[in-house]
C-alpha cells in the first residue's frame, strides 16, 4: 500500500511537473512571440520614419524642370539689374577691365602669379602664335608660412617678389624675351577686389586664413610692384585676373567659340563675354571690341525661387556669413557634403538608423567632405563597400547593415543631383542673358557655344558633372543643345592669368 502510494505520488508529480513544464515553454514560447513582434514592430516602425523622413528630404530638395526654368529668369533678372549698377541687385555683375581675349596670336614670353590661399604659383609661358600656340611652359608652387599670412603687406609681397625673382634666374634657354623689352605679367588674385583697370584695384578684405590690415584699401598691384622694384625685379603687371576670369582667357585660347568661364569646386563663381553696349553702368569709351568680360560673383544670388530646405537653412544660420552666398551653398564642394551630414543626423535622431545611439561624430559639423560623399556616391560594388568603410571612418559606425549604406548612397544622389540641376540653371541662365538658348529667329544656323569648366567638384565628381550636363540639355532641348559644349578647361587661372597679360601687353600694338 505504502509503494503504491508513493509511486502514485511520483507519478502525479511527474505530471504535475510535466504540465509546469509544458506551461513554462507555452509561456516562453509567447514572450518569445511578443518579443519577436515587438522587434519585428520596431523594425517595422523604423522602416517607416525612416522613410518618412526621406519622402520630406525628396519633396523638399526636388527640382523639376519649370522650377530651374524660373530659377534662371530670376538669375537674367539679377544679372540685368547688376549690369545697370542697381545697389540692391543680388549679382555684383564686375566690371573687370578685359576687352581683349586671347585670339591665339600671341608670340613672346609672359609670366604668372597665381595667389589664391595658402599657397601661390608662378608660372612662365613661351606663346608661338597661331602655329606652334604653347611652346613650352614651366610652373613652381611656393607655401606661404603662417605668419606671413597675418602680418605686413611689405612682408607678404616682399616675400611673393623674392620667390618670383628667383623663379625667374632658373629661365633656361627655351625661354626667349625679345631684346629691350620687359617682362610682363599676369596676376590672378582671388580675394575681393574693387577693380579700377585691367591693371590696378584695391583689395576690399581678405578671406582664407589671411588677415593683413594694412592691405586693405590699398591697390595690390602697386604693392606688389613696389616689392618686385625692391628685389630689382624689372617686370610690369599687365592684367590683374581673378581665377574664373583666367578660366575664361584659357578656355578662349582653346577654343575660339567659349563664351563663358563656370567655376565648380569648392567655391562657384561664372564670367561671361558681354556686350559692351548692353552694361548701362559702363561709363567709359567703348573698348574697340565691343566686348567686356564680366564677373558675375553668382555664388551671391539669392531667390525665393531657389529650393532651400531645412538643412540649408540651418547650416547658413550657422555659418560664418549668414544669408550670403546662399546659390553656393547649395551647389558647391564646400557645403554639398555637409547637407548629407545634416540629412543622415535628420535620420540618426529620428528614425534611429544607426541604432539607438546617435553617433558622436556625425554631429560634428563638416565632418563628412564633398569627396568622401563623391567615394560613396560613385560606390557600384554589390555590397557597397566603400560606402560601408567611410561611415566606419567618418561617422564612427563599425557595421553598417546594407540597407543603412543603401540609404546613405541614395541621400548622396538627392543632394549631388539637386546642386547640379541648380547649377545648370546658372549655366542656362547665361546663355539666356546672352540669348544662346533658342534658335536664332532669322532661321540662320545656331552659332557653337562653349563653356569652359574648372574646379574639382566639375572634374572629379562624375555623377554631379554627368547629371548637370544633362540637365543643360534637358533645359536648352535637343536642337539648342547640339551646338552647346560644355568643357573641362584644366588649370585655367593659371595660364589664362599668363594669356590675359600677353593680351593686354604694352607690346601689343608693335606686334
Amino acid at each position: 500500500m505504502g509503494k503504491a502510494t508513493a509511486v502514485g505520488t511520483a507519478v502525479g508529480t511527474a505530471v504535475v511537473v510535466a504540465a509546469a513544464v509544458g506551461v513554462a515553454v507555452v509561456l516562453a514560447r509567447r514572450r518569445k512571440r511578443r518579443e519577436l513582434e515587438l522587434v519585428e514592430g520596431a523594425a517595422a516602425e523604423r522602416k517607416r520614419k525612416v522613410a518618412a523622413v526621406i519622402e520630406d528630404v525628396e519633396h523638399a530638395l526636388s527640382t523639376p524642370t519649370a522650377l530651374l526654368r524660373s530659377i534662371s529668369d530670376a538669375m537674367v533678372s539679377e544679372m540685368e539689374r547688376g549690369l545697370r549698377g542697381d545697389i540692391h541687385s543680388m549679382l555684383k555683375m564686375l566690371i573687370t577691365y578685359v576687352d581683349n581675349l586671347p585670339t591665339g596670336n600671341e608670340q613672346g614670353l609672359f609670366y604668372a602669379l597665381d595667389l589664391g590661399g595658402t599657397n601661390f604659383r608662378v608660372l612662365r609661358v613661351q606663346l608661338g602664335g597661331k602655329e606652334k600656340r604653347v611652346v613650352q611652359q614651366q610652373y613652381e608652387e611656393v607655401s606661404i608660412p603662417p605668419h606671413l599670412m597675418v602680418g605686413t603687406s611689405m612682408e607678404l609681397f616682399d616675400f611673393i617678389a623674392a620667390a618670383l625673382s628667383k623663379f625667374v634666374d632658373t629661365e633656361g634657354d627655351d625661354f626667349h624675351l625679345p631684346e629691350g623689352r620687359q617682362r610682363e605679367l599676369g596676376f590672378t588674385f582671388s580675394f575681393p577686389v574693387n577693380q579700377t583697370s585691367i591693371s590696378s584695384g584695391t583689395l576690399i578684405k581678405w578671406t582664407k586664413g589671411f588677415s593683413i590690415n594694412d592691405a586693405v584699401g590699398e591697390d595690390i598691384v602697386s604693392e606688389l610692384s613696389k616689392a618686385m622694384e625692391r628685389q630689382g625685379l624689372d617686370m610690369k603687371i599687365t592684367a590683374l585676373v581673378n581665377d574664373t576670369v583666367g578660366t575664361l582667357a584659357g578656355g578662349r585660347y582653346a577654343d575660339n567659340n567659349v563664351v563663358a568661364a563656370i567655376i565648380l569646386g569648392t567655391g562657384t563663381n561664372a564670367a561671361y563675354v558681354e556686350h559692351a553696349n548692353a552694361i548701362p553702368k559702363w561709363t567709359g569709351l567703348l573698348p574697340r571690341s565691343g566686348n567686356m568680360v564680366i564677373n558675375t560673383e553668382w555664388g551671391s544670388f539669392k531667390s525665393d525661387k531657389l529650393p532651400l530646405s531645412e538643412f540649408d537653412k540651418a547650416m547658413d544660420f550657422e555659418s560664418l556669413n549668414p544669408g550670403e552666398q546662399i546659390y553656393e551653398k547649395l551647389i558647391s564642394g564646400m557645403y554639398l557634403g555637409e547637407i548629407v551630414r545634416r540629412i543622415l543626423l535628420k535620420l540618426a535622431h529620428d528614425a534611429a538608423l544607426f541604432g539607438d545611439v546617435v553617433p558622436p561624430k556625425l554631429e560634428q559639423p563638416f565632418v563628412l567632405r564633398t569627396p568622401d560623399m563623391s567615394a560613396m556616391h560613385h560606390d557600384s560594388s554589390h555590397d557597397l563597400k566603400t560606402v560601408g568603410a567611410k561611415l566606419k571612418d567618418i561617422v564612427g559606425v563599425p557595421d553598417t547593415s546594407l540597407e543603412v549604406r543603401y540609404i546613405t548612397s541614395h541621400i548622396c544622389d538627392i543632394v549631388a543631383e539637386r546642386g547640379a540641376r541648380l547649377a545648370a540653371a546658372g549655366i542656362y541662365g547665361v546663355l539666356k542673358k546672352l540669348g544662346r538658348d533658342k534658335m536664332p529667329s532669322d532661321g540662320s544656323k545656331m552659332p557653337r557655344t562653349v563653356i569652359a569648366l574648372d574646379g574639382g567638384l566639375y572634374e572629379h565628381y562624375k555623377k554631379f558633372s554627368s547629371c548637370l550636363e544633362s540637365t543643360v540639355t534637358d533645359l536648352l532641348g535637343d536642337d539648342v543643345a547640339s551646338s552647346v559644349v560644355t568643357k573641362l578647361a584644366n588649370d585655367g587661372s593659371g595660364i589664362g592669368a599668363a594669356l590675359l597679360a600677353a593680351s593686354h601687353s604694352q607690346y601689343a600694338e608693335v606686334d
